[in-house]
């Protein structure tokens, strides 16, 4: 990872423009917590202490369930096992994740 920059608002960028050209709310559940799976990992792996990297997190976890709350509960069921599994990882990470 040497001299890679990290972009949040690259990614975020990423998943407007999937909601302004389709915008279907399983996908942008799909798009949301890949967002935040992907971000705890690299937060876990770095030991990054960028406190707006944190902030984005938990505001794009929000988001993700205000769409999975959004979807059928047959549909919803996976994405929030998927949430509850990025929760509870939450708690090792700091900035007031969990």
């Amino acid at each position: 990872m040497n001299n890679q920059s990290v972009s949040v608002s690259r990614a975020k960028k990423a998943i407007a423009d999937y909601k302004k050209a389709i915008g279907r709310p399983e996908g942008m559940a799909e798009l949301s917590i890949f967002y935040c799976e992907e971000a705890f990992g690299f937060l876990e792996s770095c030991s990054m202490e960028d406190e707006s990297c944190f902030a984005a997190l938990i505001r794009m976890y929000g988001r993700s369930l205000e769409f999975v709350s959004s979807l059928p509960t047959a549909q919803s069921a996976a994405y929030l096992e998927r949430l509850d599994k990025l929760r509870s990882r939450g708690s090792h990470v700091g900035w007031g994740a969990g």
